[in-house]
C-alpha cells in the first residue's frame, strides 16, 4: 500500500506515543487487538474555574500505519485545546488529511471512541 508523505512521517516518528500517569491524567480506549485495531489515549488535564484544557496527550495503538499516524497527529495537536467529548477535527477531515482508504473508516471510529472516552473521563473528574 502506498502512504502519503504526512502519513509516513507521523507513522515513522510517532510523536505523542507513550502513556501518561498521575492524578490529573485520564485514559480512554477502544477496539481490540483480536479485531486488528486497538487505541488508547491518555490526556493530562489542566483546569481553572472557567475551563479545562489538555496539558499533554499520549497514545498507544495496535493498528495500521494510517491509524497510528492519525493518533500521533491528534496527540501532538491536543495540548492547549479545551477538553471536549469530540475529536478536534471531523473524521472526514482526518480521512482526507491522511488519505485513509474508505474501507478503513471503521478504524477511524475506534480512534474517535478512544478519544471521547479519555475526554469524558477527564470531564467526569472535574464535575
Amino acid at each position: 500500500m502506498r502512504y502519503s508523505e504526512l502519513t509516513r512521517r507521523y507513522f515513522e516518528q510517532a510523536p505523542g506515543a507513550g502513556v501518561l500517569t498521575g492524578p490529573d491524567c485520564f485514559r480512554g480506549e477502544s477496539g481490540s487487538r483480536a479485531q486488528g485495531t486497538w487505541v488508547q489515549f491518555d490526556v493530562q488535564a489542566e483546569s481553572d474555574e472557567a475551563r479545562a484544557t489538555i496539558r499533554a496527550a499520549r497514545f498507544l495503538t495496535f493498528a495500521c500505519p494510517h491509524i497510528i499516524a492519525v493518533c500521533s497527529w491528534l496527540a501532538e495537536q491536543a495540548p492547549g485545546r479545551e477538553i471536549e467529548a469530540q475529536l478536534p477535527e471531523s473524521l472526514q477531515s482526518l480521512r482526507e488529511r491522511f488519505d485513509v482508504p474508505i474501507p478503513k473508516l471503521g478504524r477511524l471510529l475506534i480512534v474517535e471512541d478512544a478519544w471521547i472516552a479519555a475526554a469524558r473521563a477527564a470531564q467526569a473528574a472535574r464535575a
